[in-house]
């Protein structure tokens, strides 16, 4: 039972149905309280007030400060307004009302602000279950496979073939780096947990920031999508690694070695050895991919495109045109250096590596993204000129959110197939 609980779909359509009529009912509850007229222009002035203050808070913390680094949606905005209206019908519907009116007001108001994250939820698409809202992690502890045998070309799948592949966290040491950092996933295909695997391509993930690993597979559904492409070529799909390259939720120390953290040495030295070292994988550049979204997407990049002996391919999903942590940027994250902020821009990184000879980059942003969606193409842009083979995707209708992350994971995963020849 408690397992059914924490598996509850918190992105079902039809929840937020649900929770409109109950709002709905509240509201009318709240509202007929009293029925003088006085009463009722005082409750819906409350809750007028309470939608002006939504938006004006929304305004302020998006717009004006840039509290979350993306611009609210109309309809975060919205949901936003829903929560705060109805708490302050319920409050202002205490006062002189009977002792279960009173209850019923007070347990209102936790009602409408869960309504309220309910429905900005679905939009960000952050949390589909209570499992992931709750941060339990359903991963268990790396197990060793079995070594490399053979190439995909090769490949012929056992009778025992398992039908899904598996993630697992491990601890990935930064030997190099001395990184500070949290557990990594690795997602194992079907392919890779047979007695003789063959060398399998992958693609070294990251987050966003704020985030953490977890997040690509609990809010992109990134598992779900490499299984049922493994289902479709006998068990054969790419490991995907996502370590940590914050250190912390609210950490950035924007995937360069730097006073916050020799952060990419860790992720191009520390990971790509242990990956060799422990996972049936390919030695050859072609068969490795960097790839991010957000903040994660600004790191595969550069990354990338500073390392075209690792990596032969990356895929920015909505990053940034150039690393930041805001005004503070150069003193805390370059040591006061503008010429080493500079040289980390992606676009510095290509213009100084170009030409590349044989490099795929893959971008993608949400229609919606009027934030970030102009940057992408910029860097789409700056990759062609310097000589990578370039692919644009669109997820028409979705703004800077994990649906647009799903989406563009689900259109571009035959694309980077096609490079490691598992198309």
């Amino acid at each position: 039972m408690f397992d059914g609980l924490l598996g509850f779909r918190l992105d079902q359509p039809m929840l937020l149905v649900w929770a409109a009529v109950v709002a709905a009912l509240l509201a009318v509850i709240l509202i007929t309280g009293r029925r003088s007229f006085r009463s009722v222009i005082t409750k819906v002035l409350a809750a007028v007030c309470g939608a002006v203050f939504a938006y004006v808070l929304a305004w302020v913390l998006g717009d004006v400060l840039d509290v979350f680094g993306i611009g609210l949606t109309p309809t975060t905005r919205a949901w936003a307004a829903v929560a705060c209206a109805g708490a302050a019908l319920a409050i202002v519907s205490i006062p002189r009302a009977r002792a279960w009116r009173v209850v019923t007001a007070v347990v209102a108001v936790p009602v409408f602000l869960l309504i309220g994250a309910l429905g900005i939820n679905q939009d960000f698409g952050q949390f589909p279950t209570v499992r992931s809202a709750l941060g339990i992690s359903p991963y268990g502890a790396f197990t060793s496979v079995a070594a490399a045998h053979g190439t995909t070309a090769d490949w012929r799948a056992p009778t025992d073939l398992p039908t899904a592949g598996r993630v697992e966290r491990v601890d990935i040491p930064a030997t190099t780096s001395g990184f500070r950092h949290r557990d990594a996933l690795v997602y194992l295909p079907p392919a890779a947990l047979t007695a003789h695997p063959p060398a399998l391509p992958v693609i070294e993930a990251f987050s966003g920031q704020p985030g953490q690993p977890a997040d690509l597979f609990a809010s992109a559904g990134l598992a779900g999508l490499l299984d049922r492409f493994a289902a479709s070529h006998h068990g054969l799909a790419p490991i995907v690694v996502v370590p940590d390259q914050l250190g912390a939720p609210d950490a950035n120390p924007m995937c360069v070695d730097g006073p916050l953290g020799n952060s990419a040495s860790y992720l191009t030295v520390d990971v790509p050895a242990w990956i060799t070292a422990h996972l049936p994988v390919s030695s050859a550049r072609t068969d490795w991919f960097i790839a991010g979204f957000s903040q994660g997407g600004t790191c595969s990049i550069q990354l990338g495109a500073a390392h075209p002996e690792r990596y032969g391919g990356v895929l920015d999903i909505s990053g940034e045109v150039v690393p930041t942590i805001g005004p503070s940027t150069v003193a805390k994250g370059f040591g006061g250096s503008e010429a080493a902020y500079a040289a980390a821009a992606p676009s510095a990184i290509m213009a100084e590596r170009a030409p590349y000879a044989d490099t795929v980059a893959i971008f993608g942003y949400g229609s919606a993204d009027a934030r970030y969606g102009p940057g992408v193409e910029r860097i789409q842009a700056a990759a062609a000129a310097a000589g990578m083979r370039t692919t644009t995707f669109v997820s028409q209708g979705t703004a800077h959110d994990w649906h647009t992350v799903h989406t563009v994971l689900e259109r571009a995963l035959p694309a980077v197939a096609s490079r490691f020849g598992l198309g």
